[in-house]
Formats: C-alpha cells, sequence, structure tokens
C-alpha cells in the first residue's frame, strides 16, 4: 500500500481501556490510521460530520445504542464507512442483519492484535478490488479476500474454547482471580491458567497487580479490563 492513501478508522467503543488498546491496534497496521476513537452512538455521529471516515471499528454494544442500529442510521444518512463489528455477542442472526449494512468483519472480543491485523488487511485487500472483473472467479477472489482461511491463531499450546472459558470466570469475578482461582473456576492446572491469563494482558482485556498475603512471595491478581459488549 505503499503511496496509497492510509485507510481512515474511527475507533467507536465506550469501554476507555479498551478503545485505547484498538486506536493502538489499528496505528500498528501499515496503511491504517486511527482518525479518532468515539465512546457513544452520539459522538461517533458528529465526528463522521466533521471528518472523513472509511472503516469503523464498530463495538455493538454502546450506551445510547445497538452498533447495528448505529450502522442503520448512518446508511440512511448517507455515510457509507464500512464497518468491522467487535462484540463478545455470538448470535448468527446479528450477523446476517448485519451483512445488509456495510459489516464487512466481525471481530469476536477478546482478541490480540493479530487478530484485528489479519482482519484489517484482509479489508485492504478487498477494498484495493478495483476495476471491471473479467469473470466469476475474479469476483469470488474479491470476496475471498474479506474470509479467514480459519479462526485466528492463538498462541500454541492455547485452545479457543479453554480461552472462553477462563475469560467468562474472570469477568464474573469482580474482585479478580489469581492462576489458582481460575484453576479451580474452569478445572485446569494453574500453570495452564496462567498462561492463558497473560495471553488476556498481552490482549488488553485482563490487568494484573501482586496480591500480598502473610507469608511468602505475592501471588498475581486479574482483573478483566472492559466492559462486557
Amino acid at each position: 500500500m505503499t503511496g496509497a492513501r492510509p485507510i481512515r478508522v474511527l475507533v467507536v467503543e465506550d469501554d476507555p481501556v479498551a478503545a485505547d488498546a484498538h486506536v493502538m491496534y489499528v496505528g500498528r497496521v501499515p496503511g491504517f490510521v486511527a482518525v479518532g476513537k468515539a465512546e457513544t452512538g452520539a459522538v461517533a455521529r458528529r465526528v463522521l460530520e466533521r471528518a472523513p471516515v472509511d472503516l469503523l471499528l464498530l463495538d455493538l454494544h454502546l450506551p445510547d445504542v445497538h452498533g447495528l442500529q448505529l450502522a442503520r442510521s448512518l446508511r440512511a444518512a448517507g455515510h457509507h464507512a464500512d464497518v468491522v463489528a467487535v462484540t463478545s455477542a455470538r448470535d448468527l442472526a446479528v450477523v446476517r442483519e448485519g451483512v445488509s449494512l456495510g459489516v464487512v468483519q466481525y471481530v469476536l472480543k477478546p482478541f490480540t492484535f493479530a487478530t484485528l491485523r489479519d482482519r484489517l488487511v484482509r479489508y485492504a485487500e478487498f477494498r484495493a478490488s478495483v476495476g471491471e472483473a473479467g469473470g466469476q472467479d475474479e469476483v469470488d477472489r474479491a470476496l475471498a479476500a474479506l474470509r479467514a482461511p480459519g479462526p485466528a491463531a492463538l498462541p500454541k499450546g492455547l485452545s479457543a474454547p479453554t480461552l472462553e472459558r477462563v475469560t467468562l470466570a474472570l469477568r464474573d469475578a469482580d474482585e479478580g482471580l489469581t492462576a489458582s482461582g481460575v484453576a479451580e473456576a474452569v478445572g485446569i492446572s494453574r500453570i495452564t491458567a496462567r498462561r492463558y491469563l497473560e495471553h488476556l494482558v498481552d490482549a488488553g482485556r485482563a490487568a494484573r497487580r501482586p496480591q500480598y498475603g502473610t507469608v511468602g512471595r505475592p501471588e498475581l491478581q486479574y482483573r478483566w479490563m472492559a466492559s462486557p459488549s
């Protein structure tokens, strides 16, 4: 994408920690630039009125409006930015509804930089498809650019089902959990629990701090950092 105008991305996310992480992630992908962040649908509308935006990185559960309702209203108002939906919801009916509203990708929380980078790179490839297709194969290739070949890779030794269980255990613990607490809640070893927790920290979805006891070395306490969306 050398010499091309960067794809301008607006991050729409009500959780400030997640919003900052998403802005940072976007800035690390060549050919993309974050033009701002909005914590509500109303703020997003105001940004779009004054600044050109190519792509919304859109949390579907905002304080003032559902993300798909926002996308629908933006289409009606003449805004044509595409949408990458960011959500923890797994309702396929929502996915189908989003197709007609310009949702080109879905990213399930929690996700890593590598996951978002893959989606953005694929979107850039799709966006770069211009001109008239010579046949069905070219149309198929253009659409295939948006489709990941399979689930986004987790670090070696981690699995998506276990990550989801660890995530749910941590989100349900208001005061946070230690690796031992997660291990007990999920039914895995403490060492394995810590690997998943550190993965969530690296993804910007959890924070850790030392928990001091009466004897011995302090144990790390992990806390979920983003409100569910």
